[in-house]
């Protein structure tokens, strides 16, 4: 995934810098914004990449440690306790 998702980059840049250097030769302002808007979408699409996948790699963590644990609840635990407690007007009554 990493490989396409950089080669897309590489892409991305190529094409900034043609329409930059077509800017400078044909003295346009749009040429140089729409070059700075195309390199500005391939620096956030890798920010994205790197944020989501330190994202993904802690919640895989998280997910691990999570059902690793031996002293969490499972379901059944939280219901049979929930079941048991006493009505709230019966607490009140005493």
């Amino acid at each position: 995934m990493l490989l396409l998702i950089v080669i897309v980059v590489v892409a991305l840049v190529v094409w900034a810098l043609r329409l930059m250097d077509q800017a400078v030769k044909s003295q346009e302002f749009s040429f140089m914004l729409a070059g700075f808007l195309v390199a500005s979408s391939a620096v956030a699409m890798m920010a994205v990449y790197f944020l989501m996948n330190h994202y993904v790699v802690y919640m895989d963590r998280a997910v691990s440690v999570a059902q690793s644990d031996p002293y969490r609840f499972n379901s059944e635990d939280v219901y049979a306790y929930v079941q048991t407690l006493p009505e709230p007007q019966q607490a009140f009554d005493n």
